[in-house]
């Protein structure tokens, strides 16, 4: 019965971090024929958590708490926070974008540093919820982006605006990692992005 009623919740909770992504303006015509597509992440404007803190606010507290548990503890994971954009967050959205076209035999490709493309993906995170993890009970983590599609030459121009909430972050089996489980959620946003785009784009 206890099992039963931890799979109910487990269910439940996955219902309530649906991800949503919503057309807010602009059209897809302009990417038909675009075989490399560049993509800039931008994390100057995210929050976290409910009480929707700074980045800054965020790192600063979870290292103190750290701390105080095990000396040097909160040193060391904010390294691994520090890092996590550029060896976890942005590859997995990239990877799980380029995995869709490849699957369906689209000469498509999305990446950073493609500065001779005539558009950019520009990714900007605007709230995170890390999630948790204690073993039989856990909580996906949850990522908010809005994606804007730009000319490289002229960013000011958007040409198609995405947004996308609550992207779900989780994987199979337990995963204690708070940076791991967000990375989750960039590679949710990614695949659900590469979707839309077959349907609309290409």
């Amino acid at each position: 019965m206890k099992k039963l009623m931890v799979i109910a919740v487990l269910f439940v909770s996955c219902l309530m971090t649906a991800q949503k992504m919503k057309v807010v303006q602009g059209d897809f015509g302009f990417l038909k024929d675009q075989k490399d597509v560049n993509v800039e992440f931008d994390y100057s404007k995210m929050t976290l958590m409910k009480d929707n803190l700074s980045e800054e606010q965020y790192v600063e507290d979870r290292r103190g708490a750290l701390n105080d548990k095990s000396r040097g503890g909160g040193d060391v994971w904010k390294k691994k926070w520090d890092s996590s954009k550029e060896l976890i967050w942005n590859p997995k959205f990239l990877e799980l974008m380029n995995v869709i076209y490849s699957k369906e035999n689209k000469d498509v490709f999305f990446q950073e540093g493609l500065t001779d493309a005539k558009y950019t993906l520009i990714v900007e995170t605007v709230w995170i919820y890390p999630g948790w993890d204690v073993g039989i009970m856990k909580q996906h983590a949850k990522v908010s982006t809005k994606l804007l599609f730009v000319e490289t030459n002229n960013k000011s121009n958007v040409l198609l605006e995405i947004s996308s909430d609550n992207a779900p972050g989780d994987q199979w089996g337990n995963n204690y990692s708070n940076e791991s489980r967000i990375g989750e959620g960039f590679a949710k946003t990614g695949k659900s992005l590469a979707k839309l785009l077959l349907k609309k784009a290409y």
